[in-house]
């Protein structure tokens, strides 16, 4: 096989944009400002990765990358931009030579739903309201009473620690100092806010305790130290 042939297989274009990345990205700061004059590295395409609920021609409009920029310029004012939007967590952006950048972006996601005089608004764990528009968005979220950041931090912890459970939740309100959970099965578990959220396991053995006996909690308190108290119907 001719070597003009053999450039043309995947492979041998793959490694010759590797190559032709390294040189450019190593090149002295003179050659690459003669680089970034050549049509050839302007972006001519984005590929936005990771986003759920952001939509990506937000993410395109923030931007504001027109197709007279380098692929060789530095990305690190664009994912400044990014970042100013209260729906992302992180940003990093990277290049595929010729002309393309990669967005990566991770999201600051909703864990509750809380009413307001407009509807209801997502928040996120750390107590930030989030520009989601249930309306355009599927958002199977408990309904917070109000946004208190305390409870807005368990249920951010839940999800993470323990997604069964957090499904289980259907709302949750701030009463007296403590925070009552409704699950889908319209049992309250109360607990205080500090609580870690594997302790919220604990209450499965006195469900099924009590299920066995036929019998059931209107309220199940978590608030004690290795204890579950009942409170029958």
């Amino acid at each position: 096989m001719k070597f003009p042939e053999r450039l043309k297989k995947p492979g041998y274009k793959y490694l010759a944009g590797i190559l032709l990345a390294a040189a450019v990205l190593t090149a002295p700061r003179w050659g690459r400002a003669n680089l970034r004059k050549l049509a050839y590295f302007h972006v001519r395409n984005l590929e936005i990765r990771g986003v759920k609920y952001l939509q990506p021609d937000d993410v395109v409009a923030r931007l504001r990358v027109d197709t007279l920029r380098s692929i060789i310029d530095d990305v690190t004012p664009l994912e400044a931009r990014l970042r100013s939007l209260p729906q992302v967590a992180n940003v990093d952006i990277s290049r595929r030579f010729p002309g393309t950048l990669i967005v990566t972006i991770q999201e600051n996601l909703p864990v509750a739903l809380v009413p307001t005089g407009d509807g209801l608004q997502p928040y996120d764990s750390s107590g930030r309201a989030l520009p989601i528009d249930p309306s355009r968005a599927t958002l199977d979220l408990p309904i917070l009473t109000t946004p208190d950041r305390a409870a807005l931090r368990l249920i951010g912890e839940l999800r993470a620690a323990d997604p069964a459970m957090f499904n289980r939740i259907s709302e949750v309100a701030p009463v007296d100092g403590d925070l009552v959970f409704t699950l889908n099965s319209s049992l309250r578990v109360r607990t205080s806010a500090g609580v870690a959220p594997q302790r919220f396991r604990d209450i499965f053995p006195v469900e099924s305790d009590l299920a066995s006996r036929n019998e059931r909690a209107a309220e199940l308190d978590i608030r004690y130290r290795d204890q579950v108290v009942a409170r029958l119907e």
